[in-house]
């Protein structure tokens, strides 16, 4: 019985201290090294504070700040540790409402806007902390956000397209925008 039992604890002892301290610390070592920026976070500093990350969603409700992807996180919006999404399905009567109730908001906010309402900017996301919004989203609000402020609209529509993220290799993704280095940007101007 000792035969078979001495091998196995070895085997564990070994496994457990290859697979649960030499590997997660190498890999984190080597993250550190090559990624540095991705393994803090892919945090966004201004002013030498840190106002949040090129990674998760955030809440922007200003009339002059483009606003992201509706959150699906409980029990706060935008709440990182809550990330999931809603689970509901496209006949689920909750979900109808929710999109219905966003769009009657969004064309409150913006009543000449007549354009068709972007599925992004009235669905959640599967982890309901999507940081980009697609580009049709972004100049969807171009004019709410340059009436807010007090700029052209060409000014706004020329700083959507400067932060605008293309696919990658030119066909992998669709274009997209960051909120949140959009909203930083704009706030220079």
């Amino acid at each position: 019985m000792t035969t078979l039992i001495r091998p196995a604890l070895v085997i564990f002892a070994a496994l457990t201290l290859v697979c649960g301290i030499v590997y997660p610390l190498a890999v984190t070592g080597i993250g550190k090294a090559a990624f540095p920026a991705q393994v803090a976070g892919s945090l966004v500093t201004a002013g030498g504070n840190v106002v949040g990350s090129r990674l998760i969603g955030q809440p922007f409700a200003a009339p002059g700040h483009f606003w992201g992807r509706p959150s699906a996180t409980a029990p706060m919006p935008y709440n990182g540790a809550g990330s999931g999404g809603s689970n509901q399905g496209p006949l689920n009567p909750a979900l109808a409402d929710a999109v219905k109730s966003r769009i009657e908001a969004l064309r409150a906010a913006d009543p000449g806007n007549t354009a068709p309402v972007p599925v992004d900017l009235v669905t959640a996301s599967a982890s309901g902390l999507d940081p980009d919004i697609s580009l049709a989203a972004a100049q969807y609000q171009v004019a709410r956000v340059a009436r807010a402020r007090g700029i052209d609209a060409a000014r706004v529509r020329e700083l959507v397209e400067r932060h605008a993220e293309r696919p990658l290799f030119g066909f992998l993704g669709e274009p997209r925008v960051n909120v949140l280095a959009l909203n930083m940007a704009l706030d220079t101007l």
